[in-house]
Parts: structure tokens; C-alpha cells; sequence
């Protein structure tokens, strides 16, 4: 099993023109068999996938019948394999789908915190606010969880367990696609086990993921280019990277610092990570390598313009520094 991977600088920041910050990280881009075609730093290291493994967690669902055993919806499917903001919409989905199953949200084992779509849109929560399981980003997932635990029978307790049915079927996902065994395992954010891969791996992942490579994958892809504000939300950077690909992008975060993007036309799939999880590092990263391998052209104008955070600008809108890639990736035929 390798080590930690073997990162470079990927983003530099200065601020009056003096450098201040470097963010270190690898970049894989694959085509359709998985072999490498581009790539920075180390290319084939371990890294956790985090919430950019949401499409595998939902993989067993699919391909077992779940969406027709439940009548689950485009929308359903969506929201297991979302990081949502928590807004109203997002909720909607999640409470169809927990009465759709017979279970309700005292059954979810994600935790709570705060939507995220107040940070993501510089807003306070209103006063007096509060907020439930259904509120996490990763309510949609688990609740495709659960309705996996009904479709075969098995209790509601215990469905994080790693060593219970259902996560042991989400890991022989993730080692089929990784084509690892033994892969390094954590707890994620919301209790739910999670790998670490070869970053190309992630990527080709993706690759197969937009191509619809078998009717599950395609799926899941229909479902996330369709529903893009559900995989996401409002000012979110997987909302802006799937409605500029126009469907045919498939793409997901993961938190610190990883984005997974599928080209379809193109028959590639993108992993980056940023090593210290920086949220501005991995937009001006992801624009950079898109812009380099001839995806984009300039974001100006288009759903990307708000990832395009190259500028610093102080609380009184003063620009005070610069945000820049310091790689470089070949542009592809």
C-alpha cells in the first residue's frame, strides 16, 4: 500500500505582489481505459474520496432494482448522491423519500449541522432557526441507505457499521472501481465509512460514470446532470460546473479539498485534490485545469464566473492579492 501522496504546489497566493500561501495537490486526468493522459504531482496517489464516493454508496441500490421496488424518482436518485445546501427543495426530496420507505428522520444516523447554504451564500440563518438530520448534506444519501436496508430486510440499526451487509457492499464497489483491495478506510463527516483511492482511480471513476458505462451508471449520471441544484445547491460549485457542461459533465466535490468531474464528449474523467482542503485553491484549480486542457475558455460570463476567485479582495472590496495555478497540464487533442 503507498504511502502519502507525493503532492506539489498547485495554486500559489501573494498579496502585494510578495508571495504568502502555496497550496500543494495532484491532479489525474484519464481516458476511457484509465490510463493517464495528464497529470501533476502525484497522479496515482491514495486520497479520500469523501463525498465525491456518493455515486458507488448509491451503486448497490441501482443495480439491485431499488428505484423500481420504491418508485423512486430522477429526483430520489439525485439526492443520494448529493452534498445539498439544505435548502427547502433539497428537504422536500429527502422527507418523499424516507415516508416513501417507511422511515422517518429519527432513523438517519448522519448527524446535524447547520445548511450549508448559508456559507455558501454569505447569509445568516434566521433567528430562532433550527434544524434537523434532514438539514445535513448528506440526508439524501443516507436515506438511500436506509431504503437499501428495507428493500433486503436488514434493520435500520447498524447501517453504518462497516463490517454489516450494506457497507461491506459499498466497499466491493469502491474496490472494483479502484481495482485495489485493502483500501485505507475512515469515518467520514456523517458517519458513513470511507476510502481513500488512487486519485486516477476517482478520475476514471468519473470517465465511466459520464459515459453511463452500464445502465446503473447511467443512472446516476441522468439523475445528477438532470438535478444539479438537488446534487448540489445554490452557489455551488458542482450546480456551476454540470449546467456550463450543459450534461454532459458529471461532477461532484468531495470536502477537503477533492472535485471529480466525468467528460462524456471527451471520453475523460478529472480528479483533483488540494491537499490542505482549501475551497479557493480547488476553484482557481479545477478553472485552470479546465481552461488548459481545452474545456474552457474564459469563465467570465458563464455559470463558472463565480469560481473564478483569482483575485483577493479585502471587506471593503479593495483588491489586495492574487490567487494563481502554478501547474501545467498539456492541452488535449
Amino acid at each position: 500500500m503507498n504511502n502519502a501522496p507525493e503532492h506539489v504546489p498547485l495554486v500559489r497566493t501573494t498579496r502585494g505582489g510578495f508571495p504568502e500561501c502555496v497550496h500543494t495537490g495532484s491532479i489525474a486526468v484519464v481516458d476511457a481505459k484509465g490510463a493517464l493522459v495528464a497529470g501533476v504531482g502525484d497522479a496515482h496517489g491514495l486520497n479520500f474520496t469523501r463525498s465525491a464516493l456518493k455515486p458507488l454508496q448509491a451503486l448497490g441500490f441501482v443495480a439491485d432494482g431499488g428505484m423500481a421496488h420504491f418508485g423512486f424518482d430522477s429526483q430520489m436518485l439525485a439526492l443520494m448522491c448529493a452534498s445539498h445546501g439544505g435548502e427547502a427543495m433539497h428537504l422536500a426530496v429527502v422527507q418523499r423519500m424516507l415516508e416513501r420507505i417507511g422511515a422517518s428522520e429519527r432513523d438517519l444516523r448522519c448527524g446535524c449541522h447547520p445548511p450549508s447554504y448559508y456559507t455558501h451564500t454569505s447569509t445568516c440563518p434566521p433567528p430562532g432557526a433550527r434544524f434537523s438530520q434532514l438539514h445535513h448534506n448528506c440526508s439524501g444519501k443516507h436515506a438511500g441507505f436506509l431504503a437499501y436496508c428495507r428493500m433486503h430486510g436488514q434493520p435500520f440499526a447498524g447501517y453504518l457499521d462497516p463490517d454489516g451487509p450494506l457497507q461491506r457492499r459499498v466497499r466491493a464497489s469502491v474496490e472494483r472501481f479502484a481495482g485495489e483491495r485493502d483500501l485505507p478506510m475512515g469515518i467520514d463527516g456523517c458517519s458513513a465509512p470511507n476510502y481513500a483511492m488512487p486519485l486516477s482511480a476517482l478520475a476514471h471513476t468519473f470517465c465511466r460514470l459520464a459515459a453511463g458505462e452500464t445502465p446503473e451508471l447511467a443512472a446516476l449520471a441522468y439523475a445528477m446532470t438532470r438535478h444539479p441544484d438537488l446534487v448540489s445547491g445554490t452557489s455551488r460549485s458542482d450546480l456551476m460546473l454540470m449546467r456550463f457542461g450543459g450534461g454532459d459533465w458529471v461532477s461532484k466535490v468531495g470536502a477537503d479539498g477533492v472535485q471529480a468531474i466525468g467528460v462524456r464528449s471527451r471520453g475523460i474523467g478529472i480528479a483533483i485534490r488540494v491537499a490542505d482542503g482549501n475551497r479557493r485553491a480547488l476553484h482557481v484549480a479545477t478553472l485552470a485545469a479546465l481552461q488548459q486542457l481545452g474545456l474552457l475558455d474564459d469563465p467570465t460570463g458563464t455559470p463558472l464566473a463565480p469560481l473564478d476567485e483569482r483575485v483577493i479582495v479585502n471587506y471593503r472590496g479593495i483588491p489586495v492579492g492574487a490567487v494563481e495555478p502554478s501547474f501545467t497540464l498539456p492541452r488535449l487533442a
